[in-house]
């Protein structure tokens, strides 16, 4: 079992069905932790093979009644529902999308009695727009106002490493990894592959030392070994899981899930 846990810690994971909820619960699962997943109703399909390995419940995180007890007994829950697109014309501004999710989730949280709330927010950089950026920052206020005990991870963009990459990314991939310029702005907001960022926020939400409230990339980095940041694949899976030639866990999600959960049809906001 991972140095970082506790034997007795569960962990649930908003966003079942998507690139970054799936993969992070990949990461903890990786992590030998037990893992229960919330999706959204009418996606369950999406979960694949992940479905036989975690928990998981369907809820929408902008109805509040559904996510009433989902999160009792579990020692953390990590969000990471929202969306960089928004429509306003139908309702779904950056603050319902981002802002409203969260909050809804901080407060399953208390009610519930977890003690631990993850939130996947976001670094600043000229490719993130503001508003989506401002409801971040609301939401990271919001759990601190309502007294949760708060982790913040400030990630920047993710991708799937041997994907196709726009030439702009690149060049900021290879500006964050090279040292000197790596030490200021560029190592924070320089993209980073999926099953870094996944394995760092595990990590980090299993540790038991944690020592400050927001994490940036180089934290996330930090969580990975030197192996694991070069390799082209993510490791096998770790002694502590079941050895039945069971499937690396990372290799149960689908790639092409898109980033976020967004909302069906208008909303009025409550």
């Amino acid at each position: 079992m991972s140095a970082f846990i506790r034997p007795e810690q569960k962990v649930l994971v908003t966003g079942g069905g998507t690139f970054l909820g799936d993969n992070i619960a990949a990461a903890l699962l990786a992590e030998g932790v037990e893992v229960t997943l919330l999706v959204r109703p009418g996606t369950e399909d999406k979960l694949g093979p992940l479905a036989q390995r975690v928990r998981w419940w369907t809820a929408d995180v902008w109805n509040p009644a559904s996510l009433r007890g989902r999160a009792r007994g579990h020692t953390s829950v990590i969000h990471t529902v929202g969306s960089l697109t928004a429509d306003p014309s139908t309702g779904l501004t950056h603050h319902w999308l981002n802002f409203v999710s969260a909050r809804n989730v901080a407060n399953m949280c208390v009610s519930d009695g977890a003690p631990h709330m993850v939130l996947m927010s976001s670094v600043a950089a000229p490719w993130v727009n503001s508003q989506y950026l401002r409801a971040k920052r609301e939401a990271e206020e919001y759990m601190t106002r309502v007294g949760l005990h708060s982790t913040i991870i400030r990630a920047p963009v993710a991708y799937v490493r041997g994907q196709g990459r726009h030439p702009f990314y690149l060049l900021m991939t290879l500006l964050g990894s090279t040292p000197v310029v790596s030490w200021f702005w560029f190592g924070r907001a320089a993209p980073m592959p999926i099953d870094m960022v996944a394995r760092g926020v595990a990590r980090i939400t299993l540790d038991r030392a944690r020592t400050k409230t927001i994490y940036y990339a180089g934290d996330l980095k930090k969580r990975n070994t030197a192996r694991e940041a070069r390799q082209a694949e993510p490791p096998p899976t770790p002694l502590s899981l079941p050895q039945q030639r069971e499937p690396n866990p990372f290799d149960l999600i689908d790639d092409d899930t898109p980033f976020g959960w967004t909302p069906p049809g208008n909303r009025d906001e409550r």
